[in-house]
């Protein structure tokens, strides 16, 4: 098995025929894999490769120094994430990485804030104002091809071309920089533990190094294997309870870097307005197959599996 590639470029043709093609694909792909290349988007080459330079920088800086804004100590889950903070699969290893992870950037004051601080609220930067606008360069470029592909989705599922879309106003969606360092050990071989993402979908770009596998509906782990100059694209849970399991969340792993290796990876989290109700859709429902899971806030999932995956916020730990 081998991930199936969707053209970008083709997803927002105006040649309704092309574009009709090409939505046939995605939702043939979302059904049977819920994985994807993504070829021919239109995120500026030159700003992926700041973007990996600036992980870089940021990464290699004194663990003191990226300490200052360290997650834990962030109410909306912003800032630096150590290694070994993050445990994405019960009853393994902690993850070998370290994180960095930014979201719309709410003043304290906003009425979201005070509602759901655990979800909303100031970004925490590093001090270099090159990264911080490098950031915010992709989080934007990023944001605008997953509302595209969110509308090709939507269409594929015989929906209103905005159904999805018109959730964003201020959503949680969340850009990660993600620095797999040597492992110390073979021992040491879970970068980040089997898991599914929990919002609707998720862009992920990775450097050339490779490590990232896809669990296969028979049960067998397949490399996604980096292709340059495409962006793999998930399925996440919010997705896979819209569409009552037509479009499946599928699990993957990271295998730890090489010992002398270093990986990055950036993986762009799109998550919907937290009072997003999600429910099944019609297309996806019928008398024989009935909505099977119940409706819910989309921020309400998100922060549940948040309070599940990081030990600083596991109540019972304080």
């Amino acid at each position: 098995m081998s991930l199936p590639l969707i053209d970008y470029s083709s997803l927002v043709s105006t040649d309704a025929s092309i574009r009709t093609k090409e939505i046939k694909k995605l939702d043939k792909a979302c059904r049977e894999i819920g994985f994807v290349y993504l070829i021919n988007h239109d995120i500026p080459t030159e700003l992926i490769d700041s973007l990996k330079e600036a992980a870089k920088l940021y990464f290699d800086l004194p663990l003191d120094e990226k300490k200052k804004i360290d997650i834990c100590n962030s109410p909306n889950h912003r800032g630096y994430g150590p290694i070994g903070e993050e445990n994405l699969e019960e009853g393994a290893p902690k993850d070998w990485k370290e994180t960095f992870d930014m979201a719309l950037n709410l003043d304290s004051a906003h009425p979201l804030v005070a509602k759901y601080p655990k979800m909303y609220g100031p970004n925490r930067y590093p001090d270099d104002s090159k990264i911080v606008d490098t950031l915010h360069q992709y989080y934007k470029s990023a944001f605008h091809v997953s509302q595209n592909f969110l509308k090709a989705m939507a269409l594929a599922l015989q929906l209103d071309e905005d159904f999805f879309t018109r959730n964003f106003n201020e959503h949680v969606t969340v850009l990660r920089m993600i620095h797999y360092p040597p492992r110390p050990s073979k021992q040491h071989d879970n970068g980040a533990g089997a898991h599914t993402d929990y919002g609707c979908i998720t862009l992920l770009l990775q450097d050339d190094v490779g490590g990232l596998q896809v669990k296969s509906r028979d049960g067998l782990w397949v490399d996604a294997t980096p292709i340059e100059g495409s962006i793999v694209v998930n399925i996440g849970d919010l997705m896979q309870r819209w569409t009552n399991d037509a479009y499946v969340s599928t699990a993957h792993r990271v295998i730890a870097s090489n010992v002398n290796c270093h990986r990055y990876s950036f993986p762009f989290f799109v998550e919907p307005d937290y009072e997003t109700v999600v429910e099944c859709v019609q297309s996806c429902q019928s008398e024989n197959n009935p909505a099977k899971y119940e409706r819910i806030f989309s921020g309400d999932w998100i922060q549940s599996r948040f309070d599940a995956t990081y030990s600083y916020r596991d109540k019972s730990a304080s």
